[in-house]
């Protein structure tokens, strides 16, 4: 197991899997801390990058696109700090941030996770629900179900008028979360199935006000879409397919309900002295051919082929 222990959190890496769990330092962003501990599977990874500075170091752990529900709601406006695949790291830690680089690296290749390849389906669970979101005009809610607005005596007469807002999950199209900058405000909106024309933020009975000033640096909201996006189906996902397991759960034809007779899901000769060990002669035979080709070099061969060795 490869760990870096910060301040600002812990990241573990176990060889399938990225553990990262918050730090407890009032520095650590209040996104990061309402989030909790995030478990990334390594297909879910694209890359990883350490980035060294005089003052600290920054861990970067990059995510395939559309493998998590936060990062599809953000849109890549999360701030480092609230970024929780992203962890400062102090200078004299300099040397393990890089061996945890090398490690995961290593496990990419190894594994042969297309990390170019987008997803079409969510790698990671969203938030857990229920969440509610107070904003400039109003409290927004979701239960995993139902999504509920609730206005207060500063949302515009055409949303107080209509009272309180209650959205089913199936009557959604999607969300979206505009984070509040500066004195700029933000917004949360729900967006129906069917068209509908499109109202600024203030007038839109299903658009929920951020505050610039109150929510600038707290971008909390986003979790409620995150957790929102979860439930929907996946923008990329095939239309005619079959629903896939969730993460963590059977995989299709295993358990006691497969066509194989035992319930075991393994199919003949498939134990670890079969097809494990042929997979990683192959695994060898795969890494030879790219150092020849020049596509490692000699000594990303050298630790690949060790990692594999070390697998037998």
């Amino acid at each position: 197991m490869t760990e870096i222990l910060q301040r600002a959190g812990n990241w573990t890496f176990d060889g399938g899997t990225v553990r990262i769990v918050p730090g407890h330092h009032k520095s650590v962003h209040r996104l990061r801390r309402l989030l909790g501990e995030v478990a990334v599977p390594l297909e879910a990874v694209s890359g990883i990058a350490y980035e060294p500075g005089r003052r600290a170091g920054r861990l970067r752990l990059r995510l395939r696109h559309g493998a998590d529900p936060l990062l599809q709601a953000a849109g890549g406006r999360l701030p480092d700090a609230a970024d929780p695949y992203s962890l400062e790291v102090e200078p004299e830690r300099a040397g393990v941030a890089e061996y945890f680089t090398d490690e995961l690296r290593n496990a990419l290749l190894l594994e042969q996770v297309p990390v170019a390849e987008p997803c079409d389906r969510y790698l990671l669970p969203g938030p857990p629900v229920p969440l509610t979101v107070q904003g400039t005009d109003g409290t927004a809610s979701f239960d995993g179900d139902l999504v509920r607005i609730d206005w207060n005596w500063v949302a515009e007469g055409s949303k107080s008028s209509a009272g309180p807002r209650t959205l089913a999950l199936r009557e959604l199209a999607g969300v979206e979360w505009s984070p509040a900058v500066g004195l700029e405000n933000g917004f949360l909106r729900f967006r129906p199935r069917g068209s509908h024309a499109v109202l600024k933020p203030d007038h839109d009975p299903n658009c929920l006000v951020l505050w610039g000033v109150r929510q600038a640096k707290d971008v909390s909201s986003v979790l409620l879409a995150a957790a929102v996006t979860a439930r929907l189906p996946h923008p990329s996902a095939p239309t005619s397919a079959p629903a896939l397991p969730s993460p963590g759960g059977p995989r299709p034809g295993t358990g006691a309900d497969s066509d194989s007779g035992s319930g075991s899901g393994k199919e003949p000769g498939s134990g670890p002295e079969g097809a494990d060990h042929d997979a990683l002669l192959r695994r060898l035979r795969e890494l030879g051919e790219l150092h020849r080709e020049g596509v490692l070099t000699e000594e990303e061969f050298t630790a690949a082929k060790r990692a594999v060795l070390r697998r037998f």
